[in-house]
């Protein structure tokens, strides 16, 4: 029996120096068949690449063929994620998704590296500056219907590039973001941000799973370590944290329109899978077509 490697159709990997120096990313990359749209594809860029890479793809590719049944079409997505088989690279997200100040924290395992925080901004750039004109030179895409996702930390990420330089997407989507993270920082960053262009309409999407709430998952409390989790949820409130940022900035006068959802049984990791398949169906809805 011969075996092969097993990849989706219309994907690839590359990886891309950035310019302010550092080890490369590396950028999966999906796109349609066929010809564009008259006005580009839309687009979606994910963070942790390598683990959220698959699930985006998979979702499109099973939905986009049936637009009146799921309201999804066709679009491109990039996730930016790290040369290497493992899903999360553990030190370059926290540097790349961690805001600032710049911060070190003890290593992860004895003998190790210390973990560096403060580097969103290196990857903002990055993003804007390399990523999005190298995607836009290799295929057509609508520059009105750019969308970013990141999960925890990539959430915490989502909200800083918000806050910093909110013309860069029209679809910021945030799953279990970090907000309490270095005293809840973020919200310093929320109480600066930059004004969105004028005419400007962006959406925010605020998730988490059922159990990043007040409750342990039932497994959760059958285990040896229930009670320090159950105390870690009071500092984290990654519930409530979210939930309030999204009812302060609902303000659709003002440009900026939010939702917040919970994904009922779902944990911090387990609600992966479905925030991706969210991100989808908000980065890639069919326009002026009801589902």
């Amino acid at each position: 029996m011969t075996e092969n490697a097993n990849l989706f159709p219309g994907t690839v990997h590359f990886d891309m120096q950035p310019a302010a120096g550092g080890e490369p990313y590396r950028i999966f990359l999906f796109t349609p068949k066929g010809e564009s749209p008259a006005e580009g594809w839309p687009l979606l860029v994910t963070t942790d690449g390598n683990a959220t890479f698959p699930f985006a793809v998979a979702s499109l590719v099973t939905q986009a063929p049936y637009p009146t049944g799921t309201n999804v079409e066709w679009g491109v997505v990039a996730a930016i994620g790290y040369p290497g088989d493992e899903p999360y690279n553990a030190l370059r997200r926290a540097w790349d998704l961690g805001p600032p100040p710049i911060k070190s924290y003890p290593p992860y395992f004895e003998g190790g590296p210390p973990v560096r925080i403060g580097g969103t901004g290196e990857l903002l750039d990055f993003i804007e500056a390399q990523l999005l004109p190298r995607l836009a030179d290799m295929v057509k895409l609508d520059p009105s219907r750019r969308s970013l996702f990141g999960h925890s930390f990539g959430g915490l990420f989502t909200l800083y590039a918000l806050f910093d330089r909110p013309g860069l997407f029209s679809n910021w989507i945030a799953a279990s973001p970090t907000i309490y993270w270095e005293g809840s920082e973020i919200l310093n960053n929320e109480a600066r941000r930059t004004d969105h262009p004028a005419g400007g309409q962006i959406f925010l999407h605020l998730s988490a799973g059922e159990y990043e709430g007040d409750a342990l998952a039932p497994f959760q409390s059958r285990n040896p370590d229930g009670a320090a989790r159950l105390e870690k949820k009071t500092v984290e409130r990654t519930v409530g944290l979210a939930q309030e940022m999204a009812e302060r900035l609902n303000r659709p006068r003002d440009g900026i329109r939010t939702e917040f959802e919970l994904f009922p049984g779902q944990t911090h990791m387990s609600v992966l899978g479905p925030a991706v398949n969210r991100a989808v169906s908000i980065a890639f809805e069919v326009v002026g077509r009801d589902a």
